[in-house]
């Protein structure tokens, strides 16, 4: 079946079929009454202002009008999945990539390759929200500066797979899904609930450090206290004279390890700088740190 099947690159709405729509119906609906209590509510309230529903297939021309007044951002559509670099590419420009094809029903249940239903279903409700698609698009950017880097383009990548595909977000009514991959999986749904996951306060230099699988569920979850969190260096500003000690203090996930990182070029901040001596620390770190 998925040999023989078209993969469009631009949506021509008039070319879906009954089977189509019968196919985003059933796997909307199984879905959304799978999420019931334990889905972010920024993620409903993207359902609802982008008004998806299993009626009706969404139309990424009336999305991405949506989206436009509302954060900015909109679908650009790809016929299979994008390469890191187009990928990064438009995340930066503030544009999510997706295919507009559906799985048959025959494949309702598995799948070699991606459909739209993932895309659209867990990822587009969240480009409403701003904290999220902030930190969305900084990754984008980052992820541009160290392209050609790939122990530090594999860093960013386990920080997206670790908050945008799985991240787990606290809330008073207890843990709840932001991440698009347990949001479309029913078996992660299960995963993420149950003991034999590891569920962890969010930390970005343990997840730049933690190796995944794409072919398991996962192992251990991150939990953020609120999309703020995913900025893990905010409006931090600095002048330590020589000779002067300086302690970092803060709760788990405040920042400490990444302004360390940054100190140490590791990592890139996605706006400012960290001037050692008057060097920059991002740029020049085997200057600063050779004997």
């Amino acid at each position: 079946m998925s040999r023989n099947r078209v993969k469009p690159i631009e949506q021509i709405y008039d070319l879906y079929t009954k089977e189509d729509f019968s196919v985003w119906k059933l796997l909307y609906e199984t879905q959304i009454n799978s999420l019931d209590g334990i889905v972010a509510e920024e993620f409903l309230k993207g359902l609802e202002i982008l008004n998806f529903n299993s009626k009706k297939i969404p139309d990424f021309k009336k999305v991405n009008e949506k989206l436009d007044i509302i954060s900015g951002w909109g679908i650009k559509t790809v016929p299979n999945i994008a390469q890191p670099k187009e990928f990064f590419t438009y995340l930066a420009n503030k544009k999510f990539t997706s295919t507009c094809w559906l799985r048959s029903m025959e494949e309702i249940d598995y799948l070699e390759e991606p459909d739209m239903f993932h895309d659209v279903f867990a990822h587009v409700p969240m480009l409403t929200d701003i904290d999220y698609t902030s930190f969305f698009q900084n990754i984008g950017q980052l992820a541009l500066e160290v392209i050609n880097d790939e122990k530090k383009l594999k860093k960013l990548q386990r920080l997206y797979w670790f908050t945008i595909e799985f991240g787990l977000m606290e809330t008073p009514n207890g843990n709840k899904i932001y991440g698009a991959g347990i949001i479309s999986s029913k078996n992660e749904m299960k995963n993420a609930f149950s003991n034999k996951s590891i569920k962890t306060d969010f930390n970005v230099a343990e997840i730049m450090n933690q190796d995944f699988r794409i072919d398991i569920v996962q192992e251990k979850y991150f939990i953020i206290k609120s999309f703020k969190n995913l900025k893990a260096v905010n409006n931090l500003s600095l002048n330590i004279k020589e000779g002067e000690i300086y302690g970092l203090l803060g709760s788990n996930g405040a920042g400490k390890s990444t302004t360390l990182n940054i100190l140490l070029g590791f990592l890139s901040p996605d706006s400012g700088t960290a001037l050692i001596n008057g060097v920059d620390a991002t740029d020049n770190s085997c200057l600063l740190y050779t004997s």
